[in-house]
């Protein structure tokens, strides 16, 4: 790939970029009260619906905490509802934790897991860089600590459980490849700097686009995965590149921006997008023809294999099936990890619709509006 000739808001930590490397992959067989989330309840109502949840659980059942960085992004209101059902099929029962965004929020509420004596906490992290410290005091206190979906830096966490990253940038830039063959200017524009998970994900679409010609011409980031500031970025970017061939999102809700800004400019449909996580709004912008394609992650899996191993845990077990591990900068920590898998228009009913992920009837939804269906 020819050298970048624009990097903006994009700055690589060489700590992420070493825990990246050490990653050998695997294919798994496998606080505040106020801000507390009821697994029931929020079901029912989503992340809006916040109640304080007080255990009413038997001394001897299992006590799981699961602290999320915020409920924004569409797939963690998934991946709670399915660890929240999974675990109670185990006997365990499930604290949740929305931090909104705010890592002292999150810090805050990991210690108030600590102080109901949760015997796991699984942990979306917020900043993967500013936990560490919280996670030790969990470690003091006999609570075992998982690191969900996102690696936390220097904390020596129990278990690693996510998708391979550096996979999901592989599959991003095969798809700009493939639609664009004669080569072309291209935009990154990433999530947040302090999410491990990006830098991953550019190593595998930097590595892939390698003797391609394609060349990426402006790269953003997206500070705490907020999606409205990917609007600005592209603004910024065509008024500098306006013959632009694709763009790299880095997930469908920084691609909803992406595609608003490419309408207004005419350009939905011609410019190549991709994204990942296979949200329905996503799914819907690919039958219709303006996003090319979502890296999708079946976070169903994700979410049922961490509360095996969440409970695992709790009774004391090791998960010495899993032989491969990650490095996040200070330990070695045992990882799962999961394959994410390529959805576009030619397999959506195949992957998505007969996988049971989105109904037939929401993905073609705005299809069959247009048509007068």
């Amino acid at each position: 790939m020819k050298r970048e000739r624009r990097h903006r808001r994009f700055g690589l930590l060489p700590l992420a970029a070493a825990a990246a490397a050490a990653i050998s992959l695997l294919l798994c067989g496998c606080g505040s009260e106020g801000k507390s989330v009821n697994g029931a309840s929020a079901a029912a109502g989503g992340p809006e619906e916040e109640t304080t949840y007080e255990s009413e659980s038997e001394p001897d059942q299992i006590g799981i905490g699961l602290s999320v960085d915020s409920f924004i992004i569409e797939r963690w209101v998934r991946d709670r509802d399915v660890f929240v059902a999974a675990a109670k099929d185990l006997g365990a029962e499930v604290n949740v934790q929305d931090a909104g965004g705010d890592v002292e929020e999150q810090i805050s509420q990991i210690r108030y897991l600590i102080e109901k004596q949760m015997d796991v906490i699984v942990i979306v992290a917020r900043d993967c860089d500013s936990l560490a410290g919280v996670i030790e005091e969990a470690h003091a206190a006999g609570v075992k600590v998982i690191s969900y979906d996102r690696l936390i830096y220097h904390a020596g966490t129990d278990l690693y459980i996510s998708f391979d990253n550096t996979q999901v940038g592989v599959l991003m830039a095969e798809a700009l490849k493939e639609a664009i063959p004669d080569g072309g200017e291209i935009f990154m524009i990433q999530g947040s700097p302090d999410d491990n998970n990006i830098y991953m994900v550019k190593e595998g679409f930097d590595k892939t686009l390698e003797g391609s010609g394609l060349e990426v011409v402006y790269s953003a980031a997206c500070e705490g995965w907020v999606a409205e500031a990917a609007a600005d970025y592209v603004e910024e970017a065509l008024a500098q590149y306006p013959d632009v061939k694709g763009i790299m999102c880095g997930n469908d809700d920084i691609a909803s921006q992406v595609i608003s800004v490419l309408a207004q400019h005419q350009l939905a449909g011609k410019v190549i997008v991709t994204g990942q996580d296979g949200d329905i709004s996503a799914c819907q912008r690919i039958v219709e023809g303006t996003q090319y394609m979502t890296a999708f992650k079946a976070v169903e899996d994700e979410a049922r294999e961490a509360a095996v191993y969440a409970v695992k845990l709790a009774k004391g077990e090791k998960p010495d099936e899993l032989t491969e591990t990650v490095n996040d900068g200070t330990y070695e920590v045992p990882m799962c990890v999961l394959m994410p898998q390529m959805v576009n228009r030619e397999n959506m009913d195949d992957v998505i619709i007969a996988g049971g992920y989105h109904s037939e009837e929401d993905v073609y939804l705005n299809v069959r509006n247009s048509m007068g269906k």
